[in-house]
């Protein structure tokens, strides 16, 4: 039995969204999964009872308190010890779950991955990611996407590595080519970060850690020509993600719509997977609907079902 847990207090639409969501789902979980929801269990019933779904479905965990986006993520994992986060993240660590899901504080998720769970030994740093949309159909993976604004050579050639094995093992794509986000397709191109970074992972490409193809410029990320995976700082992948996010938002008001559009919706990608760490962390945008809940959800049931920690886990032994 595998067990995913899911915090029924985060997000801007909390209880209500993460609760409908968790109903979504269960229609696409595999039968031998259950979804164990932290939170205010009174809340939690009553609004199960409204959508007439019996209680008996889940797995509730009674919470008290509730971190909220306004709190400091630090203090606030450690002072609302029964808040539904920190609650969640001591049922990871203790191995009574086997994943856990939040639209709730990022900043808090982030403390209970490095703190709770650790990250695995040997990453320096961990890492968020996202699939986005190419013109194929097959999406790319981005990474990082704005956890580490700031990213020594080193470190981004972890996350060649990193972003190889998920791609591999939650997306299917078999020896994935991955490439450094850049100026230009050069070498010799980019700044001094970029330049040393290359010399890093063309040395992990030569010696079989990954398939490194080179750099790659910005206009070939949704065509997937040129890679599978995407490696850059978190600050310009932020930057690229709430670029493409913009353009989704502009086409959709114009009425522009078809499946690589659509493919930018956050309701479909569900969450960010927090990658590097003891155990399958997902987190999901604080704005996040019931569909959205859903997707974050069977995210994180393929991350579990696919064993990407141990397979981690393995490549930095």
């Amino acid at each position: 039995m595998i067990k995913i847990g899911l915090d029924a207090m985060g997000g801007d639409f909390a209880p209500e969204a993460a609760v409908k969501g968790a109903i979504m789902a269960l229609d696409e979980l595999n039968e031998e999964s259950r979804l164990v929801i932290f939170g205010d269990e009174a809340r939690i019933r009553e609004i199960l009872e409204t959508e007439d779904c019996a209680a008996e479905n889940f797995d509730i965990v009674a919470t008290t308190e509730v971190i909220e986006m306004g709190d400091h993520p630090a203090r606030a994992f450690q002072q609302k010890a029964d808040s539904s986060i920190s609650v969640g993240f001591g049922y990871l660590a203790k191995g009574k779950i086997d994943g856990f899901a939040s639209a709730g504080s990022t900043g808090a998720m982030m403390v209970g991955s490095m703190y709770a769970i650790k990250p695995i030994h040997g990453v320096i740093r961990p890492t968020i990611a996202t699939a986005i949309p190419t013109i194929t159909g097959a999406p790319v993976l981005l990474l990082d996407i704005g956890l580490n604004v700031d990213c020594k050579p080193d470190v981004l050639e972890q996350y060649a590595l990193i972003g190889s094995i998920y791609a591999e093992a939650v997306l299917g794509v078999e020896r994935p080519r991955i490439a450094l986000l850049n100026i230009g397709e050069e070498a010799t191109k980019g700044n001094l970060q970029a330049k040393a970074a290359h010399e890093l992972m063309e040395i992990g490409g030569q010696t079989g850690k990954y398939n490194f193809v080179g750099n790659v410029e910005a206009s070939h990320i949704f065509t997937s020509k040129v890679a599978d995976v995407v490696v850059c700082d978190g600050f310009i992948g932020n930057t690229v993600l709430k670029l493409s996010e913009g353009f989704y938002g502009i086409n959709r008001k114009m009425g522009v719509g078809n499946d690589f559009w659509e493919g930018m919706n956050y309701e479909r990608t569900g969450g960010t997977p927090v990658l590097g760490v003891n155990a399958p962390v997902t987190i999901g945008h604080g704005k996040s609907t019931p569909l959205a809940i859903k997707n974050m959800i069977l995210s994180t049931e393929n991350t579990i079902r696919t064993g990407l920690v141990a397979k981690l886990k393995k490549a930095f032994e």
